[in-house]
Formats: C-alpha cells, structure tokens, sequence
C-alpha cells in the first residue's frame, strides 16, 4: 500500500478529493456536537467514529440513544442503514488488494464518497490509489472533526442551522456525474434509485432512502443485448 501512496497521481488526488475531507470535517464536527450536546459523555463519538466509521448510521443511533432508546436498538439500526455497504464492497472488491490486512482495512474505509471516488477514476491502477487517498483521508479527516465538536459540545448552538446536510449529497452528485454522462447503464441504476430516495425521504429514518435506491440495480445491463 505504501507503493501506491508514493506515485506521481497522488497529488492530484488528494486535490480532486479535499473537498470529500472538508465536508466530512464539517459534518463530523456537526455530529461530534449533537452527542455531547444531548448528554453523552464525550467519548462516545469519539470511540463510535473510530470502530463504526458510518456517518448516517453513527447519527441514527445517536438519535436513538438520546431519544431514549436502548444500546441493541441502536446497533441494530446502524446494522441496517450499513447493509448497502455490502454492496458497495462487491463494487471494490478488486481495488482492495488481495493481502489479508489490506482487504480489512479497505473494508473499514468503505464508504459512498471513497467508492463514488474510486469508481469515477478512468483505470484501475488510478482506481486503487484513489479508493486508498481518499479512504484514509476522509477517515482522518472525519475523526479529527468529530473530536472537535465532542470537546465543543453545546457551544456551537443548533448545527442544523448552518445546512450541513447539504454537504456530502453536493459531493456525491459532483462525483457520480462523469459516469452518469458516459454509462448508459449507470443512468439506467441510478435515476430511477435517485427518485426512489426522493419519494421516501420525508416518512424514513436518515440512511434508508440510500439503501432503498439500491432497488435501481435491477435495471442495471436491462438495456445491452447479447
């Protein structure tokens, strides 16, 4: 892995990718903040960030838990909202490496934005050292943020009014974009998955209209012909 780290592209990489890293930092500070603010003990978050490194999953159960909800419902709401990581994984698979601790790894820095990342690069030695700057990045990046708003806490007021939430979705719409241009099939998946999400996403938790848009890949390869 340290041979993909050191290669001329890396540069522009991490350019392309530091505008995923600010957004997760300003998201993460906002969930750093929720936490504490609601009661948790500051290290909560933290110890969340490091060994769960799911946002949307990671802001559900911390609702859960503030809401008076118990330890097992949260987790398991977190499980489910993770579940279209599953899929994500079978998207990757062949960037990871095949070394056992890189495969563990790359697991645990599977995310939208790093495989959004990886799959928008043109070829799949640029792919590999995309998913890994970006991964490793963002995971830096999202912890860092989330310490500060725990050791913040309630003084940074209401977060919603500063409209994070709009910040990964603008991200994620920038990197799929090249492909939805080219790939005739990718706009087949993801239009119909998009709209699904939409419809839903007033009456569910935060996380299961993305996992619901997964129902798009049915369509996906509908349209080639032997």
């Amino acid at each position: 892995m340290r041979s993909l780290l050191r290669t001329p592209e890396v540069g522009s990489l991490v350019r392309d990718s530091s505008l995923v890293w600010l957004a997760s930092g300003i998201v993460g500070v906002s969930f750093g903040a929720i936490a504490v603010a609601g009661g948790l003990p500051v290290w909560v978050p933290v110890v969340m960030s490091l060994v769960v490194y799911a946002g949307s999953a990671q802001f559900s159960a911390v609702g859960i838990l503030l809401a008076g909800g118990g330890p097992l419902a949260a987790a398991a709401t977190g499980l489910l909202l993770n579940t279209r990581t599953a899929a994500f994984s079978l998207a990757v698979a062949d960037v990871l490496g095949r070394g056992r601790a890189a495969r563990l790894l790359g697991a645990h820095l599977v995310t939208d934005e790093t495989v959004a990342f990886a799959l928008a690069q043109s070829d799949p030695a640029r792919r590999r050292t995309a998913f890994w700057v970006s991964g490793l990045g963002l995971f830096a990046v999202w912890n860092a943020g989330v310490l500060c708003g725990a050791l913040a806490g309630s003084a940074l007021g209401d977060t919603g009014t500063y409209g994070l939430d709009a910040a990964f979705p603008a991200v994620l719409v920038a990197l799929v974009l090249p492909a939805l241009r080219t790939d005739a099939a990718v706009r087949r998946s993801a239009l119909p998955g998009a709209a699904l999400a939409l419809a839903v996403t007033p009456y569910v938790p935060a996380g299961v209209p993305v996992l619901l848009a997964l129902a798009g890949l049915v369509l996906h390869g509908k349209g080639r012909t032997a």
